[in-house]
């Protein structure tokens, strides 16, 4: 129980972190994660574009609409993930009814943000997911509401008399997500300590960054990071190999990722870069899940290598 309330608590903060620490105005990516000692594999694209929208010159104040889109293309090629799909009574269309080939994610969000002094930013934010593997209309259990408020204390103009450069990210996030009913805490920290050097403290990602040149062009890093795939299942069934309890409903694909890796980011100019990571999971969750969050069955356990990359414009 409570590795599950962890594991939860992970969750929401990966997803609430993603959108609530990035400076992205526009970004697309591509991700493909081959599981390993297994035919199964994941590709991911993924687009995002991020609008603020002018209020307030005096209080430097924004609204921001934000757009997401991902698409997974999940491949299940290994013969008891197959048979598993297939449900509890196999007719010969079964494999094709239940297997979940891809799955869909689009966000839309809007948010204020107001500056109350030199140093200190405040936000809020609130907007609705679509996570679905869309294999017939919209319900109910593919929407996803979510909301946070957040401070920002940034002093990474802060270079007088020698102070080294900080920005620290507080907050609090809620989501609608079944069986997830309680608000969750947003820390991130990051410092410039050394020059052409910086690190971060947070999740979903913690790293440490050091540029190559001192134009900071280009930059190498290492990171630990979280990452996750989730969607509702519309054609609800029970897996034939059942591996909880028998008779438990899939309603959910899920996939949970801990990873180490290694990136690089060269920047075009100061807010148009490419970025690439090789990575490996330490933790590795692949599975289906009943609406109480319950695992039903375990695709792919294995730790496995990991590879993302893209561009985008920032600010």
């Amino acid at each position: 129980m409570k590795r599950n309330i962890f594991i939860t608590a992970l969750l929401l903060l990966v997803a609430f972190g993603m959108s609530g620490q990035t400076t992205d105005l526009a970004r697309v990516e591509y991700l493909v994660l081959p599981f390993s000692k297994s035919d199964n594999s994941i590709n991911r694209y993924r687009a995002l574009v991020q609008a603020p929208i002018s209020v307030s010159k005096e209080k430097k104040s924004f609204f921001v609409i934000g757009l997401e889109y991902r698409y997974v293309d999940i491949n299940i090629n290994d013969n008891e993930d197959l048979l598993a799909f297939m449900g509890s009574v196999p007719p010969n269309e079964a494999i094709q009814n239940n297997l979940v080939t891809s799955v869909q994610q689009m966000d839309g969000y809007l948010g204020y943000t107001w500056k109350h002094n030199e140093d200190w930013r405040f936000g809020a934010k609130a907007g609705v997911k679509i996570q679905s593997d869309f294999q017939g209309s919209l319900m109910s259990d593919d929407f996803i509401f979510e909301a946070a408020v957040y401070a920002i204390l940034d002093k990474k103009n802060d270079t007088a008399s020698g102070n080294k450069p900080y920005r620290f990210i507080a907050g609090l996030t809620y989501s609608t997500t079944p069986g997830r009913w309680y608000p969750l805490p947003l820390l991130n920290y990051y410092k410039e300590f050394h020059k052409n050097w910086t690190y971060t403290l947070g999740v979903p990602k913690t790293n440490v960054r050091h540029y190559l040149n001192d134009g900071h062009k280009d930059a190498l890093q290492a990171f630990a990071t979280l990452d996750n795939v989730y969607a509702n299942i519309q054609q609800n069934f029970v897996p034939i190999v059942d591996q909880g309890e028998d008779g438990t409903v899939a309603e959910s694909i899920q996939m949970t990722l801990g990873l180490l890796g290694l990136g690089y980011e060269h920047f075009f100019t100061d807010h148009l870069l490419f970025y690439g990571y090789a990575a490996h999971s330490v933790y590795n969750d692949f599975r289906l899940e009943d609406g109480d969050g319950k695992k039903v069955y375990k695709i792919n356990t294995e730790n496995s290598p990991y590879f993302r990359a893209g561009l985008k414009f920032k600010y």
